[in-house]
Parts: structure tokens; C-alpha cells; sequence
């Protein structure tokens, strides 16, 4: 019983409908060919049976002794694949002479044959068949005088056996060389196709330690492969990213439960009171808002991942909603110096109040977290034909280098923050995730010993 949407390999598939392709079309060449081939000989049968009628009325009306030769050597050679008849009629159409036995009574007067002035006619020859007829008057004082007549059988002159095996050759060589060629192709495509299938596979049972030959002549090969080697080195990375956020949300959450039933535990079971039990159930609160944040992070990453977060788009002035969040900012954050450059005009642009706004404060606080003492967050905004850019850069310690290309990857975290700071690693992913929300971008424009920039670009209202 045969199996329902069975697969076929690439290479089978293309060399097998090529194949099919190819010879449907030599085919319908070959038949092509062959009906010129014929029509070209008989033709050219044709002529030369005009020919050899007309050196005939020649022979019979000239009277000098120089003969011109009608029928070159190349005519010559064509009339030996001819047989043709010869009749001489007279102008009443009887049969005077041949140059095969004389004819049939039924055929002695030829008269309905010289009817019509056609180059050439089709006649019935008994029991001989269908023959073709040539027929040129003779005409001695301008009187007509009788006919020459040359008859050939319909065969004879569609007769080209050689040819159609030359034919037949011909065609049969550009199959199996055009077969060769696309088997050749087929199997230089399918093998890195192949490759990455098999390297697919690999990653599937958990190997990402995957080898691709690499330089492939072919673009879109080459780039298909060097694609799936940086998605393999990408899908690496966020393994072991997962494997560290089960770690890194069971501490960071664990850490603050703890604290939080160790604090409650000393006041309950009276080791601590009165103003010291006050501050033990204050730094319990605090521990709650924090885990409290990082429970939200979650929720609010994952609302955006599914776009389940609305989003409120509105005309606003670049200047004064930069004013006011960096206003709210700097009055829990007094340890660093910001310095803001404002558009001179200001500027319209189209964006969500509260996501802009968390994503400046993210950006902020990063910042005042690269800074390990004193320094500087300037921000710088400037004015495209389409859009507003917005530059914070920070003089902190910047972001590792083997860490940049990473950072806006979700639940990852760079060194210097892994147990620096705690958090989930969510606040560049949430915050890139919300300036694509609002027709944005979040990127990194560089980052070194000496600070780190980041751009947000925003819609510039029409």
C-alpha cells in the first residue's frame, strides 16, 4: 500500500522532475527538428524535380551543341536519394516516351494532369500510390509542342532516415548531459542542505557543538549556513541563559522570602522589640517591594512578549515630558549629576507617557549603577527629519565586551551586574520591547572603560 505524502530526497526530487522537464522538451524539439527536416527535404526534392524537367525541355529544344548544366555537383548527389519518372506528353497529354517501361493504358493520356498551373500537384499513380508530379511545357516557335512530366513517389521525397537518427543522437546526448549536469548541481545544493539538517538534528538532542563547512561559493548557501551557526551559538547562549535564570529567579527570589521569614521570625518570637522590631518589619517591607518589583518585571515582560500590554500613543512635547521624568528620577537619586540637553526648538513627537517613562528611568538607574562613586549621566536630544533621538550616556564602568552583543537578550545578565545587582535581567529587554511599541527603538551605541551610550529614537509627530 503506498504511503500518503512519502518523502523524497532533494536529490532524487529535482534530477527526477529535470529529468521529466528535460525530456518533454527534447522531445517536443526532436518532433520539431524532424518536421522541419522533412518539410526542408522534400523541398528541396521538389526543386530538384523542377530542375531535372526543366534541363529535360532544355535538351529537347536546343539546337547547339553546348549543353549548360542545370544540376550541380551538391544536385546531383541530392538526386541519388530521389527515383523520379519521366513521362513526355505531347500537348494533348498522350504519353510519348518514358525512361521506365511504358506505362498502363489507364495512365497513356495524362491530359487531367496538366490541368492547373500549380508548381507541383499530387496524383495517383496505379498501383504504384501517391506520387508527386512536376510538370514544365515544351514549346518550340512559341507554340506549344508538349510536356515534361516527372513524377516521385510521396515516400521518396520524405524519405530522411539518416537524418532523423543523426537527430535522435543529437537529442539523446543533450539528455544525458543535461541529466548529468543537474544530478551534479542537485547534489552540490542538496549536500550542505543536508549538512544543516543533520546539524538540526544535533542541536535537537541537545549538542550545539555543531561543524558547517564554511566559504560556500553559492550566496544563499553561504548564507543559510552562516545563519544557522549564529542561531546554533544564539540558542547556546540562551540555554545556558535558562539554565542560569532557573538559578538566578530561584535566588533572587529566595534571597528576599528568606530575609523577609528570618526578620518576622526574630520579631515573632520576641528576640527583638520594641524600636529594633520596628526596623526589622521595615526592612521586611522592603524586602517585599523588591520582590514585589521583580514578580512585576515578570508579568510586564511577559504582557509585551504576547502584546497583551495596551498602549496609548499620543501627541506630546519632547521637552517637557524629559523634564518631568528626569525630575521624579533625580528626587530619589541625588548621588549622580545629570545634565540634560533640551531641543532648541522643542519637538513634537507620537509616544506612550508611561512607557517612555520607564524606559528613561531604566536607563537612569543602569546608569547611576555603572557608577561606582561620583561621575556624570548626560542626556542629549536631537532632531532627524522623521525622528528624535534621545543619548544617555554615563561615565561608569561600561558594559564587557563579550557581553554587549547579549544585552538585550531576555534574563541575561553581564558579570558586572550578576552579583553586583539584583534583578531578574529583564529591564533592556522590557525596555526595547516598549520603544518598538511606540514606533521606536532602543539600541547601544558603544560602551567602554570610560562609559556606555544608549539611543532611544522616537516618531517625530507630523
Amino acid at each position: 500500500m503506498l504511503q500518503k505524502n512519502k518523502k523524497t530526497t532533494l536529490l532524487r526530487y529535482w534530477t527526477s522532475r529535470y529529468l521529466a522537464t528535460l525530456l518533454i522538451g527534447l522531445a517536443i524539439i526532436f518532433l520539431l527538428s524532424a518536421s522541419w527536416i522533412r518539410h526542408t527535404a522534400f523541398t528541396n526534392r521538389i526543386e530538384m524535380m523542377t530542375f531535372l524537367a526543366e534541363e529535360t525541355v532544355y535538351r529537347l529544344t536546343d539546337t547547339t551543341d553546348k549543353m549548360p548544366n542545370f544540376i550541380d555537383e551538391r544536385g546531383r548527389l541530392q538526386m541519388r536519394e530521389i527515383d523520379p519518372i519521366l513521362y513526355i506528353a505531347d500537348a494533348d497529354g498522350n504519353i510519348l516516351t518514358s525512361n521506365r517501361p511504358m506505362p498502363p493504358d489507364s495512365i497513356k493520356n495524362v491530359a487531367t494532369w496538366l490541368e492547373g498551373d500549380k508548381e507541383y500537384t499530387k496524383v495517383s499513380l496505379m498501383p504504384q500510390g501517391e506520387h508527386y508530379l512536376v510538370k514544365k511545357p515544351i514549346y518550340v516557335d512559341e507554340a506549344l509542342y508538349g510536356w515534361v512530366l516527372v513524377l516521385e513517389d510521396e515516400r521518396h521525397l520524405t524519405q530522411v532516415n539518416q537524418a532523423y537518427g543523426q537527430l535522435a543522437l543529437l537529442i539523446g546526448a543533450l539528455a544525458v548531459l543535461g541529466w548529468g549536469a543537474i544530478y551534479f548541481l542537485s547534489r552540490r545544493l542538496a549536500a550542505p542542505i543536508k549538512q544543516v539538517a543533520d546539524a538540526a538534528k544535533q542541536i535537537q538532542d541537545g549538542n550545539y557543538d555543531v561543524y558547517l563547512p564554511e566559504n560556500n561559493k553559492e550566496q544563499e548557501v553561504d548564507e543559510l549556513v552562516t545563519s544557522f551557526k549564529e542561531m546554533a551559538t544564539k540558542l547556546e547562549q540562551l540555554e545556558k541563559t535558562r539554565t542560569e535564570l532557573l538559578a538566578g529567579v530561584t535566588h533572587e527570589l529566595k534571597t528576599p522570602v528568606t530575609s523577609i521569614s528570618g526578620l518576622l521570625q526574630a520579631v515573632n518570637d520576641g528576640v527583638v522589640t520594641g524600636d529594633e522590631a520596628q526596623a526589622f518589619i521595615q526592612m521586611a517591607l522592603q524586602e517585599t517591594t523588591k520582590m514585589k518589583t521583580m514578580v512585576g518585571d515578570l508579568l510586564a515582560f511577559n504582557r509585551f512578549a504576547v502584546d497583551a500590554l495596551p498602549v496609548h500613543i499620543e501627541t506630546i512635547y519632547m521637552n517637557e515630558i524629559v523634564r518631568n521624568i528626569v525630575q521624579q528620577w533625580e528626587l530619589l537619586h541625588e548621588k549622580q549629576q545629570l545634565v540634560v540637553h533640551y531641543l532648541e526648538p522643542d519637538a513634537e513627537i507620537q509616544a506612550d507617557v508611561v512607557r517612555l517613562q520607564q524606559i528613561l528611568t531604566n536607563l537612569l538607574t543602569n546608569a547611576e549603577q555603572a557608577i561606582e562613586q561620583q561621575g556624570t549621566i548626560t542626556i542629549t536630544i536631537k532632531q532627524e527629519e522623521k525622528h528624535v533621538i534621545m543619548t544617555i550616556q554615563d561615565t561608569g564602568k561600561g558594559i564587557l565586551p563579550e557581553d554587549q552583543p547579549f544585552i538585550f537578550e531576555r534574563f541575561y545578565r553581564g558579570e558586572n551586574k550578576k552579583y553586583a545587582v539584583r534583578g531578574l535581567g529583564l529591564g533592556l529587554s522590557l525596555s526595547k520591547m516598549m520603544a518598538q511599541s511606540i514606533g521606536g527603538d532602543l539600541q547601544l551605541i558603544n560602551s567602554s572603560e570610560a562609559g556606555t551610550s544608549f539611543e532611544i529614537t522616537l516618531v517625530k509627530a507630523v
